[in-house]
């Protein structure tokens, strides 16, 4: 199926690894022109270069630290200056400490919110006056499943996914009367640059060795595996499609029909 995104734009936070950099990969790969953001240049220009290389296609590279109001604005009209127009936007950027609640520190919290929530709330703040002001456009945020599938190890991201979902929800039912739709994509657990991070906390929270902290989040999942990140790009970029733009005020999880409680059993066990 031809899906309509030669020619079109779009911005992705959190372009220079993991889900970010395959989600603008994936949209070059479409014919999209991409600006990314990240907050080191040297990783974030290496993508921009090599998706580029690949694809053909016009790679803005602009650093950004969304915890910044200042930065958000900034990458926003740096990009918008860029490429002329705005028809997509990807908020990927951000993500949020892992832990049970007595090893989560006050600073764990704010960064996770303000990294996970609010970085999208800036974004979303300086692009829809520009979307509004084309006449329509298309918001895919990135999200999570912790927000609508609770687990007590995750209940940092799980909030702030939360808000998130409730962010997009909302949004929905004001822009869409401009031509603007919005969709939540929930993955469960992926298998980027953070994985093995995200295993050795779990691992030293639940006094697990590192193989077994690795199989809790496979054992939850009936296809006994966590998500590539193709496979998550690959969602975003048809639900970035123009033939998608009716799929408004819509949550889409990722995650294989995960059941987080079956990890919380298993932990308790511990």
């Amino acid at each position: 199926m031809e899906l309509k995104l030669t020619g079109k734009t779009a911005l992705v936070t959190g372009g220079s690894e993991g889900i970010g950099k395959g989600i603008a990969l994936a949209l070059a790969r479409e014919g999209v022109d991409v600006a990314i953001c990240a907050r080191r240049m040297e990783p974030l220009e290496a993508a921009a270069k090599e998706i580029a290389g690949e694809t053909g296609r016009k790679i803005v590279p602009i650093t950004a630290d969304l915890r910044s109001d200042a930065d958000a604005k900034n990458f926003i009209a740096q990009a918008h200056k860029a490429l002329g127009k705005v028809d997509i936007m990807v908020n990927n950027a951000g993500s949020a400490a892992g832990g049970v609640i007595e090893h989560l520190t006050e600073d764990d919290w704010e960064k996770g919110l303000q990294l996970k929530f609010m970085g999208y709330v800036r974004c979303l703040r300086y692009v829809l006056p520009i979307m509004v002001q084309q006449g329509g456009g298309r918001v895919v945020n990135l999200i999570g499943n912790d927000g609508v599938k609770p687990s007590y190890w995750e209940i940092c991201p799980g909030a702030a996914n939360a808000a998130g979902q409730n962010l997009t929800l909302s949004l929905a039912g004001q822009y869409g009367k401009h031509g603007i739709s919005f969709c939540a994509v929930n993955p469960g657990p992926v298998r980027t640059e953070r994985w093995a991070g995200l295993v050795k906390a779990m691992s030293r929270d639940m006094n697990l060795s590192y193989d077994e902290a690795d199989q809790l989040a496979p054992a939850s999942i009936p296809m006994g595996r966590i998500a590539e990140v193709e496979e998550v790009a690959n969602l975003v970029v048809m639900l970035a499609s123009p033939l998608m733009h009716m799929v408004n005020g819509t949550m889409i999880e990722i995650d294989g029909g995960q059941e987080k409680s079956l990890m919380d059993r298993a932990r308790d066990k511990r």
